[in-house]
């Protein structure tokens, strides 16, 4: 994966206590990098790395188990369940290849459901600076939809993007 330098701390970037105002930069538009491997023939690796301007569904839920113990009449207790993640929203990308199409076209074709990448999605400031990472693994891609074609540019254009995974975790330097 690329390696990205940050110069400032996440709790300096998002206004933490005794945060400095002028370390804070402004996310603009296609300041999401996104990079994506998979193992199979006839995709590069990594598959894509390309920037988009809208990223939605990194999320972690933690489902609780509720016990009514006997004898304890204060209240329920409450343990950690199963985690469950959200569905990545990939929209408005450009990347230089159609190795996404081939990712998506390699999984939907028989005997290949399994077939799974991972992505790491970093979020940059608008000095390009990176301001946090994370990190997916187990990708499966289940919708691709291209843009209104145009001729004027030379890129090939991502509308949007979904894509499903098992894990999620936030990089550290």
């Amino acid at each position: 994966m690329a390696s990205f330098s940050a110069s400032l701390s996440l709790g300096a970037s998002f206004g933490g206590s005794g945060s400095d105002p002028s370390n804070t930069y402004p996310f603009t538009s296609f300041n999401f990098y996104v990079e994506i491997e998979v193992d199979t023939d006839g995709v590069s690796n990594p598959l894509c790395s390309m920037l988009f301007s809208d990223v939605d569904g990194l999320e972690m839920n933690l489902e609780p188990k509720t016990i009514r113990e006997g004898g304890r009449n204060t209240g329920p207790v409450h343990m950690a369940g199963g985690v469950g993640y959200g569905q990545l929203s990939l929209k408005r990308g450009m990347t230089a290849n159609f190795d996404l199409w081939n990712w998506f076209e390699a999984v939907a074709s028989p005997g290949n459901g399994g077939l799974r990448g991972s992505a790491d999605i970093v979020m940059l400031a608008g000095d390009g600076t990176q301001q946090a990472q994370f990190r997916l693994t187990g990708c499966l891609p289940i919708k691709l939809k291209a843009p209104a074609l145009n001729a004027k540019e030379g890129l090939i254009a991502i509308e949007e993007m979904a894509i499903v995974y098992e894990s999620m975790t936030l990089v550290t330097s």
